[in-house]
């Protein structure tokens, strides 16, 4: 069978027996941006020949005799004219360049420019318009309710055109088990599975029951730690500044901000303002100014030697980059230090952009200033009233009352030994010799440590220590723009150079896109705006498109970093532009397009593939079956400590310290990159709370494909390597899992079927059970024959066993829990 063909088709095709009108954006520009842009496209400097391809005007221009496209007329088209020539001289693109287009794509370029060579934008740059909904009565009669989601209209009048259809429906644990760890990030609880499952044996959910359950796990404070983690990726959240040095750095109050904001469904119009400009809103917030902490997670500079200006401009930079990726799914970055080669994207347009940034106060210093200071009122006030009290005792202690004197001068006699330098320094000198400010320093050394009258202030004085180093600010680094007198002048850096300055520019976005509104400031507020402006083409699109990419494994744009002239095309594009002209008009709401998404028929299905549909459809992009996709490392960790009963539910606060190798390895300046391991809970919080070093990262993580952080991440690579076995097979953490796990069913009737339920949510086959009691019996032998061997299995790294265990027995089913822990289904979200 051939696979399936992609949505803008590169070729002709017909309807009712008759051509389908070309469309430029979708059929012709791709192939002029991947073959004719690099040399004859928006980059003047690098423009062969004085011919622009980008542009309809230059295109259909006479430039010294030669037109590349003449409306109409495909034959005196130059660009017909040296796509097929033969003489090597001639023929464009050039052979050296090793692109060919082929004769299709010729045939469609013909065509199009006999129908007129009508132009277009590009396809993203288009306003967004909801499309109507298929009208395809086969799609609803396909559908088990009858009322399609509006999602499955479109998928499903896709699959008609393929002829193909929806698998069947997933089993109920599995439906349950996959909710889950899409909402949460953790498997249901045995609670959860009894609650959803249906009483009849073997009976399906329903379509209200399946709602219930979707509502149930959208409201769980997980569900924002969970999806927080994608949002930190985009954020280059670190807990060090980067740079050889890798300070550490205090910044969690910001992780905490995003986790409380998702949770509480903040519209993400409102999402985006606090982050980008919430110090620039009226009266600004606590949180909100903690928002803008979204842009100080740029790395710091802290070197030694090193100029604070060349590195502050490259914080500048990533956040002009920062700023287009997550929002426009855009490489403004290729702008910096030359016109765009691809899109209309020009060298001065990236400066404008880079003006709108470059006031903030922040100027690569190692204190991060300027940083906001976090308490709640009633601690700020509690504070103050400690240091008025502090401050009375110690003018107390300077000029003591005669009555707290009275063994100052016995105790002079007894020559103390005193370990404080300036103390000790005027006790040695004759007392006729002392200055007065060393009498004084005596006295006051008297009778704040060792006179027996001052004993209640001495105490209340350490009391007062206490608290107040107890209840020290949380302080998180805040965007903050300079004072109007001190404001930066910007000019344009010549091939991305700090120090070659050419002409100053002010506040701008990209011709390309709807202008800012004439009467605007041109402050971060503004361009915040803008960005979430119903005008705006690409914000709904790219944000949709990466919530589709989370729950399906792959964009409806593959590319999700890149919606420009190099990125794929959508696969739906009707559907794509329906979800953002939803997300739009449902007030940016992210929980009800998750949960529009979650309740489709297509999200419901089985993952079992065919090997029609493996050689059709690799990729599902069709969804002529489930979604299935190995999860990441942070998922798996979190997995396996929520099933063996260790997982912690703390939730925020300072990062902190699991289990990882130390390997003796330190950074260019000598700190050292092994940790100690937090005590308590802290050692199991979920892996969103484990401590980010930039030159460091979590060792396992990065094994499952994990950034370091350094640079915005807007899709995460999937590899599939041994090295990810063997974290599962072998890492302490995964060990200790599995121990506790062995520890929550080795005294239950029925510890196999514990396990499956708790790891996979469902019973295991009679196979399976009988394989498994095979290997519990064999290894319970072989530890009964070794019982040091059964001790460090059942106890190391997860500490002593309860009192009266029988060892033997938990390391037999810890040999268990690590082949169940390791099973397919547990690896992968299916």
């Amino acid at each position: 069978m051939p696979r399936f063909s992609i949505p803008f088709v590169l070729s002709l095709s017909l309807v009712s027996g008759e051509l389908m009108a070309v469309d430029f954006s979708k059929q012709i520009r791709p192939i002029l941006s991947e073959n004719c842009f690099f040399c004859h496209g928006p980059d003047e400097a690098k423009r062969e020949a004085g011919l622009r391809l980008d542009d309809e005007t230059a295109a259909k221009s006479d430039n010294d005799g030669v037109i590349a496209v003449v409306p109409g007329d495909p034959d005196k088209s130059a660009l017909i004219q040296r796509i097929v020539s033969k003489d090597a001289d001639e023929v464009m693109p050039p052979p050296k360049q090793h692109k060919i287009i082929t004769p299709e794509q010729v045939a469609l370029l013909k065509q199009w420019i006999q129908e007129g060579a009508k132009w277009g934008k590009h396809w993203s740059y288009e306003k967004v318009v909801r499309p109507s909904l298929p009208n395809n009565p086969a799609a609803v009669a396909d559908t088990r309710s009858g009322k399609p989601n509006p999602v499955d209209a479109f998928l499903l009048d896709r699959l008609k055109t393929e002829k193909l259809s929806y698998g069947s429906e997933a089993d109920t644990a599995t439906l349950i088990r996959r909710v889950a760890l899409d909402l949460t990030g953790l498997p249901p609880s045995l609670d959860e599975l009894r609650l959803f499952t249906p009483p009849a044996s073997g009976g399906s959910m329903t379509d209200a029951a399946y709602e219930k359950m979707v509502n149930h796990f959208l409201a769980k404070p997980a569900f924002g730690e969970h999806w927080a983690r994608m949002w930190l990726d985009l954020a280059r959240y670190a807990d060090s500044s980067g740079y050889p040095s890798d300070q550490p750095r205090e910044i969690w109050a910001y992780r905490d901000w995003v986790v409380s904001t998702l949770n509480a469904n903040m519209p993400f119009d409102q999402f985006t303002i606090e982050q980008m400009a919430g110090d620039l809103l009226p009266d600004p917030t606590d949180d909100q100014l903690v928002a803008t902490a979204f842009h100080r997670n740029t790395m710091t500079q802290n070197e030694g030697g090193t100029s604070d200006e060349e590195f502050r401009i490259a914080a500048v930079v990533d956040r002009v980059n920062t700023t287009f990726a997550v929002w426009m799914g855009t490489t403004m970055a290729c702008a910096q230090c030359h016109t765009h080669k691809y899109d209309p994207l020009t060298h001065r347009e990236y400066f404008q952009a880079y003006a709108f940034l470059n006031q903030s106060a922040d100027a690569d210093k190692k204190d991060e200033a300027p940083f906001h200071e976090l308490l709640t009122d009633e601690l700020r006030q509690q504070r103050v009233q400690w240091k008025q009290e502090q401050a009375k005792l110690e003018s107390q202690f300077a000029a003591p009352p005669p009555e707290w004197l009275k063994g100052y001068e016995g105790w002079l006699a007894t020559k103390p030994v005193i370990k404080d330098k300036k103390v000790a320094e005027a006790l040695a000198i004759a007392p006729e010799k002392r200055s007065a400010e060393q009498q004084k320093t005596l006295r006051y050394h008297y009778v704040r440590f060792v006179a027996a009258e001052t004993n209640a202030e001495q105490k209340r004085m350490i009391t007062l220590n206490k608290e107040l180093a107890r209840t020290k600010p949380v302080t998180v680094p805040v965007m903050l723009d300079l004072p109007e007198k001190e404001r930066r002048k910007t000019h344009i850096q010549l091939r991305g150079n700090w120090q070659a300055l050419g002409e100053e520019v002010n506040e701008g976005t990209p011709a390309a896109f709807p202008p800012l509104p004439a009467d605007a400031p041109r402050n971060r507020l503004t361009l915040a705006r803008w960005l979430v402006s119903r005008d705006n083409p690409l914000t709904a699109r790219v944000t949709v498109n990466r919530l589709w990419e989370s729950l399906f494994g792959i964009g409806i744009v593959r590319t999700s970093e890149e919606f420009g002239s190099q990125g794929e095309l959508p696969f739906h594009p009707e559907l794509l532009d329906w979800l953002a002209a939803e997300f739009i008009e449902s007030g940016w709401n992210v929980k009800h397009l998750i949960k529009l998404m979650v309740t489709t028929q297509a999200y419901r299905q089985d993952s079992r593939s065919t090997p029609e549909l493996n050689e059709r459809d690799p990729d599902n992009r069709l969804l002529a079956r489930g979604p299935r996709f190995r999860s990441t490392g942070e998922l798996l960790r979190d997995q396996a400590l929520a099933v063996s009963g260790l997982l912690s539910a703390k939730m925020g606060g300072p990062s902190v310290r699991p289990m990882a190798p130390n390997m003796g390895l330190t950074t260019a300046f000598g700190r050292s990159n092994d940790w100690t391991v937090s005590e308590g809970e802290d050692r199991h919080r979920r892996s969103l709370y484990t401590e980010m070093r930039r030159n460091s990262p979590y060792p396992s993580f990065s094994t499952f494909d994990a950034p370091n952080r350094e640079v915005c991440t807007v899709r995460r690579g999937r590899t599939n390597t041994p090295l990810q076995a063997f974290v599962t097979l072998n890492d302490p953490v995964f060990i200790e899992a599995n121990q506790a796990l062995a520890r929550r069913v080795v005294n239950t009737d029925d510890p196999i079927s514990l396990m499956f339920k708790l790891c996979v949510s469902r019973e295991p086959t009679p196979k399976e059970r009988s394989t498994l009691e095979g290997l519990h019996d064999e290894a319970l032998a072989a530890y009964r024959s070794d019982p040091a061997q059964a001790l460090k299995m059942a106890t190391d790294p997860l500490g002593p066993a309860p009192k009266d265990a029988d060892i033997t027995q938990l390391a037999a089913w810890t040999t268990v829990a690590n082949v169940v822990m390791n099973l397919d289904e547990f690896v992968m979200r299916r």
